[in-house]
């Protein structure tokens, strides 16, 4: 959850004229605070779920995003009507799957908020892509909309697995998540990541784009390759989602979380970020 909202705390800075986002990379941050965005809020709606739940009850998820949603958090004008729906009682199997006319939601938000559940089910991804699954349900019924947080979820076990032993190999992550979806245009993005292992960022970031459509086939192949590159190195990872530019708070999201999984956030970073909302008590176990 540090990683995640880190991440996106820190992405989110450079969408306002005046920081220079390819300072990142030279070690410079902007100053505290860092405001997270509806990336970190949604994660921890999430996160309270694992924590305080029996697995994922989709109803209870729902209902939590709905009420919990904070519309100046940077949420999609998309997220926003759906989350309202479901407020107002809409189931949300019938709200989701009436979004974008009927084909539900392809976007990103369901990858950008999975990387603690991926966590959780530390060295089994297979557990973590069912679990991945089941919490996208409830607002993305697109088949790339899921398919992006399966992939987070179980490259963050994959992670998580591998703490503190023997890091994967490269590309592990991206196979791993790869081999677990259904055939999609977010497998197809994460079968050429595979193909990019000695690619330049800049080469990557143009060939599987940076999320700039805020879709899960254009964000989450990118921030999986970062993540996978930059396993070991978390200040890299969120410097390369930043320079890419593109949906940086999301692609920061989503790698920081999965390396984070693997190793440490600098305290420094995690002091500059915004406190995270007093709902959500300090976990009584090892959660990453």
């Amino acid at each position: 959850m540090t990683g995640l909202s880190v991440g996106d705390a820190l992405g989110a800075q450079f969408f306002v004229p005046g920081p220079d986002r390819f300072a990142v990379s030279r070690g410079e941050t902007p100053p505290a605070p860092w405001p997270w965005t509806d990336d970190t809020e949604m994660a921890c709606v999430l996160v309270h779920e694992v924590l305080h739940g029996d697995g994922i009850d989709q109803d209870r998820l729902a209902r939590a995003f709905a009420e919990r949603c904070d519309p100046y958090r940077g949420y999609g004008p998309g997220a926003t009507r759906l989350l309202h729906r479901i407020r107002d009682g809409v189931p949300w199997p019938v709200a989701a799957g009436e979004a974008f006319g009927g084909v539900g939601s392809c976007g990103n938000g369901a990858a950008m908020r999975v990387a603690p559940l991926g966590a959780w089910h530390a060295g089994d991804p297979a557990a973590a892509a069912r679990a991945g699954l089941r919490q996208a349900e409830v607002t993305h019924q697109h088949v790339d909309g899921v398919a992006g947080a399966v992939a987070v979820a179980a490259a963050a076990a994959v992670a998580a697995g591998a703490a503190g032993g023997v890091r994967p190999a490269p590309g592990a992550l991206l196979a791993t998540a790869a081999d677990l979806l259904v055939p999609c245009a977010t497998a197809r993005a994460l079968h050429r990541a595979g193909a990019l292992l000695d690619a330049s960022p800049e080469e990557a970031a143009y060939e599987l784009g940076t999320g700039s459509q805020s879709t899960s086939q254009d964000t989450v192949a990118f921030a999986l390759w970062v993540a996978d590159r930059y396993l070991t190195d978390y200040p890299a990872a969120v410097a390369t989602c930043v320079a890419a530019g593109g949906d940086m708070d999301t692609t920061a999201a989503i790698a920081g979380g999965v390396v984070a999984a693997y190793g440490e956030v600098p305290t420094a970073w995690r002091d500059h970020r915004e406190p995270l909302p007093d709902w959500l008590p300090a976990p009584t176990g090892p959660l990453r």
